[in-house]
């Protein structure tokens, strides 16, 4: 919690030099989203989710909770955990970008706000992938469960960001 003393006032507001410290971060950050979802995907030999439809070159999961329903089809234990890890990555996608958004915007601090910032987020992300496959081929994955799980990741940054001001709160006292 030493960082914290140091770099944000009584109402848990970063100062200045830490503000300014908090718009890189996100601005990195941002670069880094894109870098990951925008950028062409690697193709895994042998290996497709289950549930996976292809309309020429756009592919869509459009299974609400497909990891779980489709699980059986996975053909061994490696791609059982590959499609768990996607859903696990794709909670936490959006989590240091909201975080870092809290930090610097305190009108977005309510559950209503950061739940449709997140899903909106992550829509733009699922459409611009759509885009990319019509345009460049990129081989990306239009996938219903992204948008509850980045947004998901977006409540999450809300619930640590309640949780660390609470500390600092409790710290100052």
């Amino acid at each position: 919690m030493k960082i914290l003393k140091k770099g944000f006032d009584r109402n848990f507001n970063p100062k200045p030099s830490y503000r300014l410290f908090l718009f890189f971060g996100v601005g990195f950050y941002i670069l880094i989203i894109g870098l990951l979802c925008f950028t062409p995907q690697i193709n895994i030999s042998g290996f497709e989710t289950p549930g996976v439809e292809h309309y020429g070159r756009v592919v869509v999961l459009l299974t609400p909770f497909n990891s779980l329903i489709n699980a059986s089809q996975s053909k061994n234990i490696w791609e059982f955990f590959w499609i768990i890890f996607q859903n696990i990555t794709n909670i936490f996608l959006l989590y240091p970008l909201i975080l870092g958004l809290l930090f610097l915007f305190p009108k977005i601090r309510t559950i209503k706000k950061v739940g449709r910032l997140s899903f909106l987020i992550s829509l733009g992300i699922e459409l611009t992938q759509i885009l990319l496959d019509v345009l460049i081929d990129a081989n990306r994955v239009f996938e219903i469960d992204d948008l509850w799980t980045n947004t998901l990741g977006g409540l999450l940054a809300l619930f640590t960001y309640q949780w660390l001001k609470k500390q600092y709160q409790e710290d100052k006292k």
